[in-house]
């Protein structure tokens, strides 16, 4: 099969082009396509059957490149010793510092032997792999194709995702899953691009891709926009404008209402007016679940944390609430949020001088509390609201870092660790397989750096397929997927 778009696939943007509405300026036809009701209607019969329940995927990424090797370790004697001789002082020194991989009070052995641990700060995430609704998924990472130590050193052409170590090109990397191609949209863009006249066109009312952190590459698609709102719901007309009980904004609308003969005025008049009944509606739907201590009723069962991230997924959560007929009508929805400080060159593990990774005080130790507190609220309140198994929460970061010390903290890696988290993962297990503990061993490139034994491609591959893309738009999505042994790495459900 040959990579690249597969030909049986109607897209929005091929029916423009087949029916001439390609042919339009941008400005003139926005207003024109923004619907796309007649374009839906007409695919319609070229379609499969709607999909009927509610799904969402929810990426967590951890900007600027986690540590995934203090994240989850292997306990057993023989491999915790090779690692504890190699991470220098960056490493645990006890196995028994760390939180046992267990299913159903039983320690967990992986495919290889493995017994693991989970990094102290993590008690949520051990928790939820506990209760089967975790998978771990080891050393995924950029790649063209499967490549070998022997192919990466040898350096031959077309081997090597291109800038590898580099933070913009590596989050580039994971977020579009063509590593191989110049950026232009991302997988989660491309998945929104076809779900969504599936899904949730004509009736749905806000956009199908959500960011609570800022634009991303994971959600740039060519029809489906980005919908960006705060940690506080959508941002709105304030200020002098909203003063005097709306009249300044009931002037604006009346503004955008006119007949403008220009096209491009018809078409920001179009937009804006949008913009603002989509705000509206957004923060009047979410307000159900405003909290007793801000004025509402609504009650978490398990609080979320008050940092960034666990503000960012608490918001992420209401608007899932708000997903069903009586507000948005959404019947699927990709979120993206961020969690930023995981570029730890220096003081990764050192407090007061002293390197200590089970310290709460030190960097990678909050990060890791951070993620775990935050993810485990999340599934809760998905559980809350009778969706535990309609929703999948995923990380992803830059890469991971290296595996020996620079003395203070660790470098740019490759291959990293991952968590899949949802009633619908198929969790208490581990996929793919841990690198070998050893510099220049079969999985590095020489500096500690792990080879990723599966990758990018194939895990988003996992979850769009649960998402509901058939074989056919997975191909689509992922053009480079057929150059990789399985398109399911199996941790969903």
């Amino acid at each position: 099969m040959k990579s690249g778009k597969a030909p049986n696939i109607l897209t929005r943007r091929s029916f423009l082009r087949r029916t001439g509405f390609a042919g339009l300026g941008a400005a003139a036809c926005t207003s024109t396509i923004r619907d796309l009701r007649l374009v839906n209607s007409v695919m319609a019969a070229n379609l499969p059957a709607d999909p009927t329940e509610y799904k969402a995927l929810v990426c967590v990424f951890l900007a600027g490149g986690n540590d995934a090797n203090n994240w989850m370790i292997p306990t057993d004697s023989e491999t915790f010793d090779q690692y504890k001789a190699i991470r220098g002082n960056l490493g645990f020194q006890q196995s028994s510092d760390l939180l046992p991989f267990q299913v159903g009070g039983n320690a967990y052995t992986d495919a290889d032997g493995h017994t693991l641990g989970f990094h102290p700060a993590c008690s949520g995430l051990q928790t939820l792999f506990g209760e089967g609704k975790l998978a771990s998924v080891f050393n995924v990472g950029t790649l063209v194709r499967p490549i070998t130590r022997a192919e990466y050193l040898a350096n031959a052409t077309g081997t090597r995702p291109p800038q590898l170590f580099s933070h913009s090109d590596q989050v580039t990397q994971w977020q579009t899953s063509i590593p191989d191609q110049p950026p232009s949209t991302g997988w989660g863009g491309r998945t929104a691009d076809i779900m969504d006249i599936l899904a949730n066109k004509p009736e749905g009312k806000v956009s199908m891709s959500v960011s609570v952190s800022g634009a991303n590459t994971l959600e740039t698609g060519n029809l489906v926009p980005q919908y960006q709102v705060s940690t506080n719901g959508a941002v709105t007309l304030s200020g002098d404008l909203m003063n005097g009980s709306g009249a300044r904004v009931r002037a604006l609308r009346e503004i955008l209402a006119l007949n403008h003969p220009n096209l491009q005025r018809q078409a920001y008049s179009g937009v804006v007016e949008n913009a603002i009944a989509t705000g509206e509606l957004l923060n009047t739907s979410i307000d159900a679940t405003r909290e007793v201590a801000d004025g509402g009723t609504w009650t978490w069962t398990t609080p979320f944390p008050v940092t960034t991230l666990g503000s960012q997924l608490k918001m992420t959560a209401r608007v899932i609430q708000a997903h069903g007929p009586a507000a948005f009508n959404m019947r699927r929805q990709i979120f993206f949020c961020q969690n930023g400080g995981h570029d730890t060159h220096t003081n990764q593990v050192t407090v007061n001088g002293v390197s200590d990774p089970t310290n709460a005080a030190g960097v990678h130790y909050g990060l890791m509390q951070t993620a775990s507190d935050a993810i485990y609220a999340f599934q809760r309140a998905m559980e809350q609201i009778g969706l535990g198994d309609k929703v999948t929460t995923f990380t992803a970061s830059d890469f991971s870092r290296t595996f020996p010390t620079n003395s203070q903290g660790s470098d740019h890696g490759w291959g990293s660790h991952h968590v899949v988290v949802g009633g619908a993962v198929n969790g208490g297990r581990t996929f793919g397989k841990l690198p070998t503990f050893a510099i220049n061993g079969p999985d590095d490139t020489g500096t500690g750096r792990w080879i990723p034994t599966l990758s990018v491609d194939q895990h988003s591959a996992t979850l769009a397929r649960w998402f509901g893309l058939d074989e056919n738009e997975l191909a689509t999505v992922f053009p480079n997927l057929n150059r990789f042994p399985t398109s399911d790495l199996g941790f969903m459900l």
